[in-house]
């Protein structure tokens, strides 16, 4: 009969048990829960753009180029159902907004997204033009970086 390896000692730290269960994450492939999100999304939308004072085509572009008149309509009644990809981008966006708001105060907070930046991930542009030009993906890097300067990674 073979002898097993030696069992690895058991890891000598381990995380406190937390007393809250952790909510499971969204899921928004159901359409339950894209019904339940998208008014608040586009809502919470249209105030970060007044916020940031974007330009309606460049919050058009952000939300992944609808048309002219599709936009407009959302602007006047957010009571639609959203697709997966659009209530994403706006969870990152609104996610920035909130972030800069912990780690700045309001005036700079709402301007950092328009000025020039020399972080190496902008180049010298600003988190906005690097967003408009990378899309979801530069969206998704610009979260990262304000969400692990505020502490949040």
């Amino acid at each position: 009969m073979q002898s097993s390896p030696a069992q690895p000692a058991a890891f000598p730290y381990v995380y406190p048990k937390s007393r809250y269960e952790p909510a499971p994450p969204v899921d928004l492939n159901s359409r339950e829960a894209r019904e339940r999100l998208s008014q608040s999304a586009l809502k919470g939308f249209f105030k970060l753009c007044e916020a940031w004072k974007l330009r309606e085509d460049d919050a058009r572009e952000l939300l992944g180029g609808p048309s002219k008149s599709a936009f407009y309509e959302w602007k006047r009644s957010p009571d639609r159902l959203l697709e997966v990809d659009r209530i994403t981008r706006i969870s990152y966006l609104l996610g920035i907004y909130k972030s800069l708001h912990i780690i700045y105060g309001d005036k700079l907070a709402d301007e950092w997204v328009s000025l020039p930046n020399r972080n190496i991930i902008f180049k010298g542009s600003s988190p906005l033009a690097y967003m408009l030009a990378g899309g979801m993906p530069a969206m998704q890097t610009v979260r990262k970086l304000v969400d692990a300067r505020r502490g949040g990674l």
